[in-house]
């Protein structure tokens, strides 16, 4: 085996070792926050405006596949392109999973969130050229992994006692 391939293996198990311990809690919701969604009536936009902002920022699931997205960017309209399509891949399935009440496997969605986060490190790594001589479409890559995201949140507030109006 070329010792570039072993280099990107270890480094892959690393990670994964790494992401394996934490990955299952990525979309938990603290206690305070679950008892405002669960206790609201009527229209709440500014707060729950507030709550996705908390979790895009605060959620370490997307803060390590956003960095590893962002890592070898330098200019900032291309951070804005990929953030942006992040955001809107996460933000169509989160409000179209919870609206329409899609039930999708919890644990089936953070196993491909955990794996986002793999792949884009092996795609860091050069992975994809080194191993398949081949590069994915890295655009394409974050707004679909960005479904992911959005799925698992959707996931979690679908376990919620939410009132229909609002």
């Amino acid at each position: 085996m070329p010792s570039n391939m072993i280099k990107v293996l270890t480094y892959l198990t690393i990670a994964l070792l790494a992401l394996v311990s934490i990955e299952a809690f990525a979309h938990g919701v603290d206690d305070k926050t679950r008892a405002f969604l669960e206790q609201n009536n009527g229209v709440q936009f500014i707060p729950f405006l507030y709550i996705g902002a908390k979790h895009m920022i605060t959620g370490y699931d997307h803060l390590l596949f956003l960095v590893g997205v962002i890592f070898f960017l330098y200019r900032s309209r291309d951070v804005l392109l990929y953030v942006t399509m992040f955001t809107i891949g996460h933000s169509t399935t989160l409000l179209f999973g919870v609206l329409s009440d899609i039930q999708v496997n919890a644990y089936l969605i953070d196993a491909i969130i955990g794996f986002s986060v793999i792949y884009k490190g092996f795609d860091n790594l050069g992975g994809f050229k080194l191993c398949f001589n081949w590069q994915p479409n890295t655009q394409w890559a974050v707004l679909i992994f960005g479904l992911f995201h959005g799925f698992g949140l959707a996931t979690k507030l679908q376990e919620f006692s939410l009132a229909d109006e609002g």
